[in-house]
């Protein structure tokens, strides 16, 4: 459980990068900008959103088992590394960080996962990213490459990590050419998976508060902890 919980949470994080995209960023985006300022660019958005909300759905194919799944749900994410992630279809499932501790929450199979975010030490680029202690051009690769069905009214960005990590490949932004606005998000694992996010009413800035990120583990539940004394 505790290597699908990671890998989520790595996932999660690019989503968490990606959604800072979701306004305009440079207004109409230059035909002959490069790379590395349309991640700049991105990089700026991302440091003025303190918060957001949105629904989500997740379509996950591929992998060692060469499955496909698609789950939906809803997002908040509040800086730095407070998340609320609620897969409600096909079932429910909870991924909650009060930027300190992380909680996963499966209550069809009565389990909770327990576990401490990395320290800065120790944490990928994409955690940093989560903490707010990250930086996308300092500590990503960008490249142009083409948008899923050659779209002509797209960019799309791939992000690699300067420094290699075993919970993912790479990650693939695609905005609209004309505002820069998010339209899709995949991720890829290292075991041939692709994860893609698609997300709608986006909401910003919205003064979220701390309670929306707390979570109190329920009665008659088994609780695995990771690198965490009991609580």
């Amino acid at each position: 459980m505790l290597t699908g919980l990671v890998q989520l949470l790595t996932r999660i994080t690019f989503v968490f990068l990606a959604l800072m995209t979701g306004l305009p960023v440079l207004g109409q985006a230059p035909q002959n900008q490069d790379a590395r300022t349309l991640a700049e660019a991105i990089q700026k958005r991302y440091d003025q959103v303190r918060d957001f909300s949105a629904d989500f759905v997740h379509v996950y194919k591929g992998g060692t088992l060469r499955m496909q799944t698609t789950e939906r749900g809803t997002v908040l994410i509040k800086k730095p590394g407070k998340m609320r992630w609620q897969y409600n279809t096909p079932e429910d499932k909870l991924f909650v960080s009060d930027g300190r501790t992380m909680y996963a929450y499966f209550p069809a199979d009565a389990q909770v996962t327990v576990s401490l975010m990395p320290l800065d030490d120790e944490a990928s680029a994409a955690v940093l990213l989560l903490t707010g202690k990250g930086d996308l051009v300092r500590d990503f690769r960008p490249e142009y490459v083409d948008p899923p069905g050659f779209a002509s009214d797209s960019f799309a960005l791939r992000l690699e990590p300067i420094s290699p990590t075993p919970d993912y490949e790479s990650l693939i932004l695609i905005v609209a050419r004309k505002n820069l606005a998010l339209r899709q998000l995949i991720s890829t694992d290292r075991q041939g998976g692709t994860s893609t996010f698609q997300f709608t009413n986006l909401a910003e800035n919205l003064g979220l508060t701390d309670s929306h990120f707390s979570f109190t583990i329920p009665l008659d539940v088994e609780v695995t902890r990771h690198n965490i004394g009991s609580q």
